[in-house]
């Protein structure tokens, strides 16, 4: 694992956003089967591939971190500024 590259993935019902030792779980689409690509990173911002359940192909999906570490009392712009690259990454 790189240092200034975090990892999403998803396990059950919860996406998994993991950079160093911090790793954050929130709830995915009900019907998510996995995430396959990460499209785009802006601080915070995800352009990703997935692969979801009702549909044979993968979609373009959006998540957006910022509002989930606030809620979480991260000092936003230190924790973002420190990755410079997103990859999906499953164990």
């Amino acid at each position: 694992m790189k240092s200034d590259e975090a990892y999403l993935s998803n396990s059950g019902n919860y996406t998994v956003f993991q950079f160093r030792d911090q790793i954050i779980r929130f709830l995915a689409p009900y019907s998510l089967e996995k995430y396959k690509e990460v499209k785009e990173w802006d601080r915070g911002y995800l352009v990703v591939t997935a692969k979801y359940k009702h549909n044979e192909v993968e979609e373009e999906e959006y998540i957006d971190l910022i509002p989930i570490l606030r809620n979480l009392y991260f000092d936003v712009d230190e924790f973002l500024g420190l990755i410079k690259n997103v990859r999906v990454l499953y164990d």
